[in-house]
Formats: C-alpha cells, sequence, structure tokens
C-alpha cells in the first residue's frame, strides 16, 4: 500500500473498470435502443391508445396494456430469433436460431470488412459494391463451370474474394496515390456495381435461360455449400466459414506484424511514416483485405443461402455491416456478437410483425438507435451515470490534506536542516 503522501494514483477498483468498459457501452446502448422502441411500440399500438383517452381516471388500464404490447413484441422477436417454445420438435423449437445464424453469416463477413477499416483509419462504406462484385463473380463460376464439388466451391470462395478485394483495392489505390476520399469512392462504386450487376442480368451470360426476368440460373450444387444440420434447416458451413474468418483477422490484426502496420497507420499516419511504415500501401492492403472479407459474403448468399445471383442479392448487408462494425467496437470477435444480434433483429422482426402486429419497421428504428447512441457515448454515459475514462485520464492528480500536511511539513524540515 502506498504512503499517504504518494502521488502515484490508486489502481482503479473492479467496478469501475467494469463499468467504463466499451462492452458496458455498447450494451448500454442496445438498452437504451430497446427501451426507446419499446416506446414507440406503445406510441403505436391502437390496443394502448384507446385507453390512454381515460389515463387519469384509470392509469393502470393504460400501464397494463402498455406492458403488454412491448413484452409481447419482444418475446415474439425472442421466439422468433433463438427459441419456439410452441415447436412440437426439437427442431422446430430450434430453427429460429438457425435463421438467425443463417442470415448474421454474410452480416459478420460484411461487418468484418468494415471493421478492418475502421481499425487502420479508412472509413469504407463500400461493403455493398464489395459484396456485389464478389457475388457476380462467385456466381458465374458457380452455374457456368462444370467441376468437382470440393475444387469448384473452393473456386467460388476464391473468386468471391478476389472479386471483392478488386473492387476495394480499386478504392485504395485511388486514396494513395491521388488522394481522393474514401467515402466519395465507395458511394460512387457502390452505384456501379449495382448497375453493372443489373445490366448483367439482361446479357444471355448471367441470365437464365428462358426468362425474362433479371435472374441468372441455378447455382450447380457442385458449387454450394453444404446445409450444416440438413435439408430441413438453411443453416450452411458458410457460417464455420466466418468463425474461421473471425478468428483470423483477430490473430492478423492483433498478432502479426501487418497487422500492427495497420492499426499504427490507422492511430496516426504521419507517425507511422515517420518511424517508416509505408502509408500508401498500407491503404491499398487494408482496401483488399476489406473487399475481400465483404466478397465473402456475396459467396455465402449465392452459394449459401439464396443459390442465384439477382438483383438484390446483397439486400443491405453491406450497410447494416456499418452498424455492426460500430457496435462490435471494430473488434474482429465484437464485430461477431454483434452480427449475431443484427441477425436476430432480422429473423424475429418477420414473427414480431406476424405474431402481434408490430410494424417491422420498429425493428429498423432499433437498429438506428444503436447506432445513434454508439456514435454519442457521453449520451448514453450521462443516461445510465457511467464514468468516463478519458475524463478519469485528463484529471489532474490532487494530493489529499494528509497528503499536503506531509509534504509541508517535509518541506518545513528539509529548510530547517540547511
Amino acid at each position: 500500500m502506498p504512503p499517504p503522501w504518494s502521488d502515484r494514483p490508486a489502481k482503479p477498483s473492479l467496478a469501475y473498470r467494469v463499468t467504463s468498459s466499451p462492452l458496458v457501452l455498447s450494451v448500454a446502448a442496445l438498452i437504451a435502443a430497446l427501451v426507446v422502441g419499446g416506446l414507440l411500440i406503445i406510441l403505436t399500438d391502437p390496443a394502448v391508445t384507446s385507453k390512454t383517452s381515460y389515463f387519469f381516471a384509470r392509469p393502470t388500464d393504460t400501464l397494463v396494456a402498455a406492458w403488454k404490447s412491448v413484452s409481447a413484441a419482444y418475446l415474439a422477436l425472442f421466439e422468433g430469433s433463438i427459441y419456439n417454445p410452441g415447436g412440437t420438435t426439437l427442431a422446430q423449437r430450434f430453427y429460429p436460431l438457425t435463421e438467425t445464424l443463417t442470415i448474421a453469416t454474410p452480416l459478420i463477413f460484411a461487418g468484418l470488412a468494415v471493421a478492418v477499416s475502421f481499425r487502420s483509419g479508412l472509413f469504407n462504406i463500400g461493403a455493398q459494391g464489395q459484396i456485389i462484385a464478389g457475388a457476380i463473380v462467385a456466381g458465374y463460376i458457380g452455374f457456368t463451370w462444370d467441376l468437382p464439388a470440393a475444387l469448384h466451391l473452393v473456386l467460388v470462395v476464391v473468386g468471391a474474394v478476389a472479386g471483392g478485394a478488386v473492387w476495394g483495392g480499386i478504392v485504395g489505390v485511388l486514396k494513395a496515390k491521388t488522394g481522393a476520399h474514401e467515402v466519395i469512392l465507395c458511394i460512387m462504386l457502390n452505384y456501379v456495381a449495382l448497375n453493372l450487376l443489373l445490366y448483367l442480368l439482361t446479357t444471355p451470360a448471367f441470365q437464365r435461360p428462358g426468362s425474362a426476368n433479371p435472374i441468372s440460373p441455378q447455382v450447380s450444387e457442385t458449387a454450394l455449400f453444404p446445409r450444416l444440420l440438413g435439408d430441413s434447416f438453411r443453416l450452411h458451413w458458410g457460417f464455420v466459414l466466418a468463425v474461421i474468418a473471425v478468428a483470423a483477422i483477430s490473430w492478423l490484426i492483433n498478432r502479426s506484424t501487418v497487422g500492427f502496420r495497420l492499426r499504427a497507420v490507422g492511430a496516426n499516419p504521419q507517425a507511422a511514416a515517420t518511424s517508416g511504415i509505408n502509408v500508401t500501401t498500407g491503404y491499398i492492403v487494408v482496401m483488399l483485405l476489406s473487399g475481400g472479407f465483404a466478397g465473402l459474403a456475396g459467396a455465402a448468399q449465392v452459394s449459401g443461402t439464396e443459390r442465384v445471383l439477382t438483383g438484390d442479392i446483397a439486400a443491405s448487408f453491406g450497410f447494416d455491416a456499418i452498424t455492426v462494425a460500430l457496435l462490435g467496437r471494430s473488434t474482429p470477435w465484437g464485430t461477431f456478437w454483434a452480427g449475431l444480434l443484427f441477425g436476430a433483429f432480422r429473423a424475429g422482426g418477420v414473427a414480431m410483425q406476424t405474431t402481434t402486429g408490430t410494424n417491422i419497421n420498429i425493428v429498423l428504428v432499433v437498429q438506428s438507435l444503436i447506432v445513434l447512441f454508439i456514435a454519442a457515448p457521453p449520451l448514453v454515459r450521462a443516461i445510465f451515470r457511467l464514468p468516463d475514462p478519458a475524463q478519469a485520464g485528463r484529471r489532474k492528480k490532487r494530493r489529499t490534506p494528509v497528503a499536503a500536511a506531509v509534504g509541508q511539513d517535509a518541506a518545513q524540515k528539509s529548510g530547517a536542516s540547511r
């Protein structure tokens, strides 16, 4: 134990370290978003609003109806995404969980793509276009080439990574060589990729024979991810590949020399350049990596879930990935859990609307509110009274009255001895 006159700061308590951690802040942001979402459910539920006319006469009627409305909606969200107690078989009970994992797979890949760029100081909002580019290459290889099963699937995955990496690499090269802003480049390339896909689906090479709709032929069986739990579920081995990708990027970012250089570029490009790190090369490498992971999301869609190439193959995964990466604090495993959470929102939102009549857009509002609260840490800390470690670090050291008295006494004795 340090003496009372020591200027060494005391070790923070366990409670302080827990409440000031980024994980707690993310959980608090999620809770705040769910609370606001609950208020929106109450305000839009006719069963609740009809009782507000006599609120002051019998307030309990309104409060009970509000509680039933919110609890029923969120219970339906849980049952539609995690566990359905009404299922007659074990498979039916856990089917919602498999749907959550299926939907989360491309979200995890795309979230990793965005998280890698965030850690390197680049704001990659082009994951949507990179998913499409990867899906185009993966789909073409999948329904055109005739190869053995294992080799065919491997080439589909490699092609998707290559397609996404090239699309992301364009941004990296232009950023490094011309100084163009990556946000503008990503937005433009998103439009280019989408319109390129829509055009290709009208050409003989990509359009399904005999169909007037913009849809490709079915991907060959040899190019599909096998079902992880059998044909009764849509969950495929792409989810396992996503877990492997999370572990790989975690090692790359935190343990490898390349990851250290990328983190250095993201922390301070000027300091990184001064220490001998090639910043321009770093920009290109990180966008190649980012685009490659987004391309894997395209492969998961084409060879895993959809099994065809359509104009809506990327859905909104590329934009949702930004939210996933933010909620995951741009860490690989944080992004993984955030991807599962948003997969649950997507899977359970449909059940929530079907069972309770709650508008599915409430789920989108909750997702948007999570971004809002994540982007405003002071607001979340103020709501939940969480400590701010940055403020604690900037606070000047103050000696206690005992320490001040001891210091003054020591100074007087020193002067007397002279």
